[in-house]
């Protein structure tokens, strides 16, 4: 049973990019590309895929890596990580998305960090440079205490700048700053179990930030800020941008 472990949900049907994590590029399936970041970056970290579909499995168990299957009607992520982790049963659970094949060791570090102190959960951001990134409602955006602590996630900008009508450049973007929330997240395993018992919030269903349940539900989130780069690959363009990310290599 360890103490720490890395679960990557993943589902084989995504809306808007179609078996997106079976998608080749450069000749490896995206979810591969995920398992050999992880393997790379942090290998002493115990690596499982929590996945809804056979194809999934071979896929990844073909290259060498451990899949779970699990249920396929799963509404979240994060639900399919808890039943997962009733097998793996590690401690702690850092969550990392299958779609994000830049994470670094430096990101692991810190959740494992933030997630062995005081908080049941946690998660990071890194800074807007753009403001049409910060305008963007695909792009979340996070609000967070002096002591390390989010205060609220949303679609919309925050904090609004009321003296320029919410109209911002890169230059006040960067300057103040404003933080983009990053889907990597850790949990206790106690709290994950809690977590996926809980009805889905108010605010969480408004917003469509799963995230939000746990403030909702007046717990803390831990959060620590990055400026490692990363790509998440949400579209066939997002594709793109990867593959043209590895050649400048």
């Amino acid at each position: 049973m360890p103490a720490l472990a890395v679960i990557v949900p993943c589902r084989l049907e995504s809306t808007r990019f179609p078996r997106k994590l079976l998608h080749v590029i450069k000749g490896k399936p995206l979810v591969l590309w995920v398992a050999e970041r992880i393997t790379a970056e942090a290998p002493d970290f115990p690596l499982w895929f929590a996945v809804d579909h056979p194809l999934l499995a071979e896929c990844i168990e073909g290259a060498g890596f451990r899949a779970i299957l699990t249920a396929s009607n799963h509404p979240s992520g994060t639900d399919r990580l808890a039943e997962a982790n009733r097998t793996v049963r590690a401690s702690y659970v850092l969550n990392v998305q299958a779609d994000e094949p830049l994470v670094t060791g430096g990101q692991l570090q810190a959740l494992a960090r933030l997630i062995q102190g005081d908080a049941p959960m946690a998660t990071l951001c890194t800074p807007f440079k753009r403001a049409e990134d910060f305008a963007n409602p695909n792009q979340v955006k996070v609000v967070k205490s002096d002591d390390g602590r989010a205060l609220y996630f949303s679609r919309s900008p925050m904090p609004y700048a009321r003296d320029l009508n919410g109209k911002v450049d890169d230059a006040w973007v960067t300057a103040h700053p404003c933080y983009k929330h990053l889907g990597l997240y850790a949990y206790r395993a106690d709290f994950l179990e809690k977590f996926v018992r809980m009805p889905p919030g108010r605010l969480e269903q408004i917003e469509r930030l799963e995230q939000l349940r746990v403030l909702e539900n007046g717990y803390p989130i831990a959060i620590d800020v990055t400026s490692d780069p990363t790509i998440g690959v949400d579209t066939p363009e997002d594709a793109v941008r990867f593959e043209e990310a590895l050649e400048g290599k």
